[in-house]
């Protein structure tokens, strides 16, 4: 019977070199993904001799001698979200293109479970964190007292001493709104979220540009908590107005998917009866119905960009990258037919 797993002897980088008969340079290769190519052929061999043996790499103690752990950190605001699902992915692949992994966490837009998170991960020696913050101003003085590099994700504006990377919230917003304005609305409501924070400021306050430009009243607004029932209470609220919009501009798909609920059993049809736009492009937007015309936010950018910043040097200046979002056109403003 093979020995218990604490009885077993500890199997090294050399038996494995023995094993696949090569150096135990060439295993270091294969282990660490290293610069140096490894016949496809030898690599195979070292492969098999790993799982064969059951050897197990001691990244601890490989990141005491090379002074990296090759780990970052994420900390999301709400892992539920599927624009934070799909951007967490996208930091994964760039992560992951650039040799290092990664160790999810969220926060559940709870601040100070985020403060937790971040100093657990920094307690891990992760060699950056990536966090999208539930505050504005969150604390990290954990990381900075650690000299953990920080950027900040999904950010209208940058965090002084921290890089970040984001996109113009306003000048998007301003766009989505003034899409609707060209199809000839005159009355646009708006669907918020929790006031106070620097996006969801920025994208009320784009609404507002675009209106004012146009030389437009302000249609109704209706701020509700972020989510699906959020939306969906706020699309109610929304039509108990005496003066209901005839176009509403949402400021999340999340909430968006929730006001659609709320107008359908109303019987009000979309987008016949009152268009809809909605801000950050995530996949469930494409297959809301009916399907939602969106600000897209570029996540595969904005992910390589937060991860590239990441690997600047220590003594590097904080940036703030602002990206572009896109208009995506689809039924639920009125562009197509149905």
């Amino acid at each position: 019977m093979p020995a218990p797993p604490e009885d077993r002897p500890s199997i090294t980088r050399e038996d494995v070199a023995l094993h696949a008969k090569v150096s135990t340079a060439v295993v270091s290769y294969v282990v660490n993904s290293g610069p140096r190519n490894v016949a496809p052929a030898t690599r195979a061999r070292v492969l098999e001799s790993i799982n064969s043996l059951g050897y197990r790499p001691n990244a601890a103690a490989r990141a005491l001698k090379l002074g990296v752990s090759e780990l970052i950190g994420l900390v999301l605001s709400d892992n539920t979200n599927p624009f934070f699902a799909e951007f967490s992915r996208a930091i994964e692949k760039a992560a992951a293109d650039t040799g290092l992994s990664v160790i999810f966490t969220n926060s559940a837009l709870v601040p100070s479970k985020e403060h937790e998170q971040v100093q657990k991960l920094v307690s891990r020696q992760v060699d950056g964190l990536l966090l999208a913050s539930t505050d504005d101003e969150p604390n990290l003085s954990s990381a900075t007292a650690a000299k953990v590099r920080v950027v900040m994700l999904d950010r209208s504006e940058p965090l002084p001493g921290f890089s970040s990377v984001g996109v113009d919230f306003r000048v998007a917003s301003r766009v989505a709104v003034e899409h609707l304005i060209g199809h000839g609305h005159r009355r646009i409501g708006l669907v918020s979220g929790a006031p106070g924070g620097l996006t969801t400021t920025a994208r009320e306050q784009g609404w507002e540009d675009a209106l004012v430009a146009a030389g437009l009243p302000l249609g109704p607004v209706v701020r509700g908590e972020w989510g699906r029932n959020g939306g969906y209470q706020s699309g109610i609220r929304m039509l108990a107005d005496p003066q209901r919009p005839t176009a509403i501009y949402s400021i999340s798909d999340l909430q968006s998917i929730g006001l659609l609920r709320a107008l359908h059993e109303a019987h009000i049809d979309v987008p016949g009866a009152m268009a809809v736009v909605s801000f950050d492009g995530s996949s469930e937007s494409e297959f809301s119905w009916p399907p939602l015309t969106v600000m897209r936010q570029p996540v595969e950018a904005m992910a390589r960009a937060a991860v590239a910043a990441l690997g600047r040097g220590a003594d590097a200046k904080p940036e703030h990258r602002s990206f572009t979002s896109e208009l995506i056109v689809r039924q639920s403003c009125g562009c197509l037919p149905l």
